[in-house]
């Protein structure tokens, strides 16, 4: 590996280690330290809440007679009538997500990360609005009503991720970026629940339950929305956005304030010339790759995503990456996770929880322990490594469907004389959610987060989030239909896929975890492309300063522990 390479990711590796000492390392301090970065960073996830609020809520709006009152033949009431429309009037919401997110970065590019959030956040509200009149609209209002709001909450978890990782310093960024999962996670939670108590509003059988039992939950997803709006207008705009479109002295300002600095600190200066670095790297490559879409015009953004992700696949080490990424989400999708998110009460109620109001009670517990068991990932998914724990977790989950198919194969006709045994396939799906919730959660992103080069990462992360929301949509259209024709067989087909997964995670994707980008290219295939982008960097880190400020203020001390650091890093992965 020449010189060029080292010295570049060096000069990065010398920064980090000259903020540590001026900040402190991560951890629970540095959030303290950080802590205004740390309030703008959770407010802005109530778009996660929403996101994991409105992917909840639905399921239990589904089980109720009042609604179903209304959706006819999109939501017989007969099980055994045909569940094709049922599958839409749910799946609808990720198709509309994944047009939004494949409109979100162009949007955020255009407009500004602060902005764009406020769009998605009006397109969201529309939505609900229109999924509120649905009592005399009918189900062609709730389509449509939820394609919009779909746009909406896949805008948001698209860009409030970004958001916070551009406002955040590094020693806090992982962790920030993890909020989102957890308050998507949160707002599921709630979700159930909500639906659990409105249940009851006016009675939980047809005839004496209100409509105000599937409104009122919907309705509520107004009151966040309009507090992440109003306070949105009131946050800063990212710095690396100003930075990015030329607007360094706003940067700056923005900078020192989130890290509550003088403007001319050494750690601002520190952080601002890193993103400038950042920027100019993307400008650079983006004129050297796509030299027609180089002017930065809002038609040439949108334009770029799209010939760019198209790139990816022409060359066979590119290619192993797309792989990697859009194969894994389809597999996080085909452990059935959002067929029980979506369908919980419908499941519980096929397992023997007859009654309405045990099988949401049943679909609360689904929203704790998912909950809870995703923060063990945020705390250890660094020190255990990748593989392991997505191939643990496929394991265990793929065992909890073979069980439950087993139970529902030979009960499934007795569940009346056989309660211990629907109990049984509860705990097991209970058991499948505790799987998910600490490893393909949020595991999965971090491996399609993390394998690109810096060149490509944004145009990658794109294309596995499609692939997650594309397969999103299809498990939801066809769960209701496989529950109804395959019964059991729902459970063996989902219990295979996820065996595959697993055999897929261990023997086709590499580990990831503490790989630099050279060493990501070599496991890939791809040796050089990590390299030519540290060249890159270099020649940009010593024309804006960088480099000569790093050096100023004893960077050699810090470069000559950097590669004593790889060295001994180097070492210890052989003797492993």
């Amino acid at each position: 590996m020449v010189a060029g390479g080292n010295t570049g990711a060096a000069v990065y590796d010398a920064a980090l280690k000259r903020r540590q000492n001026m900040m402190g390392a991560s951890g629970p301090m540095a959030l303290v330290k950080n802590f205004k970065v740390f309030r703008i960073a959770l407010f802005a996830c109530i778009g996660g809440i929403l996101y994991g609020y409105n992917q909840g809520m639905f399921s239990g709006v589904l089980a109720m007679p009042a609604f179903q009152a209304h959706m006819g033949e999109y939501d017989p009431f007969d099980d055994s009538a045909d569940q094709t429309k049922k599958g839409w009037l749910t799946a609808i919401l990720e198709l509309g997500a994944w047009i939004g997110t494949l409109l979100s970065g162009f949007i955020a590019e255009a407009i500004s990360r602060k902005y764009s959030v406020l769009v998605a956040v009006t397109v969201f509200v529309l939505g609900v609005i229109i999924q509120a009149t649905a009592q005399s609209g009918g189900h062609d209002v709730i389509l449509a009503g939820r394609f919009v709001t779909g746009m909406g909450v896949g805008s948001l978890a698209t860009i409030v991720p970004i958001y916070n990782s551009e406002v955040a310093p590094p020693e806090i960024r992982g962790a920030l970026v993890a909020l989102q999962q957890l308050a998507i996670t949160f707002g599921i939670m709630v979700s159930f629940w909500i639906d659990y108590g409105t249940n009851y509003i006016g009675g939980t059988s047809l005839g004496t339950q209100t409509d105000a039992a599937w409104l009122v939950p919907i309705g509520l997803q107004l009151f966040p929305a309009i507090i992440l709006f109003v306070g949105m207008i009131f946050m800063p705009f990212s710095p690396r956005w100003l930075v990015h479109h030329n607007r360094e002295g706003e940067a700056r300002k923005i900078l020192a304030s989130l890290r509550g600095l003088a403007v001319d600190h050494e750690l601002v200066e520190l952080e601002f010339l890193e993103i400038k670095a950042q920027s100019q790297f993307e400008k650079r490559t983006v004129a050297e790759h796509f030299p027609d879409l180089s002017e930065q015009t809002p038609w040439n953004t949108f334009k770029l995503q799209f010939v760019a992700i198209k790139s990816l696949f022409q060359t066979k080490a590119m290619f192993k990456r797309v792989v990697v990424a859009t194969v894994t989400m389809f597999f996080q999708q085909w452990t059935g996770i959002n067929a029980v998110l979506y369908y919980a009460p419908s499941i519980f109620k096929q397992l023997g929880m007859s009654d309405n109001t045990t099988s949401l009670l049943a679909t609360g517990v689904v929203g704790i322990v998912m909950f809870i068991f995703t923060v063990p990932a945020v705390l250890y998914i660094d020190r255990v490594g990748r593989k392991p724990v997505l191939t643990v977790g496929a394991v265990g989950m793929a065992t909890c469907h073979i069980i439950i198919a087993v139970i529902v194969a030979k009960n499934a006709d007795q569940w009346a004389s056989q309660p211990a045994a629907g109990w049984a396939a509860v705990v097991m799906v209970w058991l499948f959610v505790i799987h998910f919730g600490y490893s393909w959660g949020p595991c999965s992103w971090i491996i399609v987060a993390e394998i690109w080069p810096l060149s490509s990462r944004p145009y990658g992360t794109s294309l596995g989030a499609s692939s997650n929301w594309m397969n999103n949509f299809i498990v939801g259209q066809v769960t209701p239909i496989m529950l109804s024709q395959i019964g059991y067989g729902t459970y063996v087909l989902f219990g295979l896929l996820t065996f595959l997964g697993a055999g897929f995670i261990w023997f086709f994707v590499p580990e990831t975890k503490r790989l630099t980008l050279e060493e990501m290219d070599v496991i890939f295939g791809s040796e050089g492309t990590a390299q030519a982008d540290f060249e890159r960097m270099e020649e940009i880190n010593r024309e804006i300063g960088l480099t000569a400020m790093l050096l100023g203020l004893g960077g050699n001390a810090s470069h000559n522990d950097v590669f004593d650091d790889k060295k001994e890093k180097a070492e210890e992965s052989q003797e492993v």
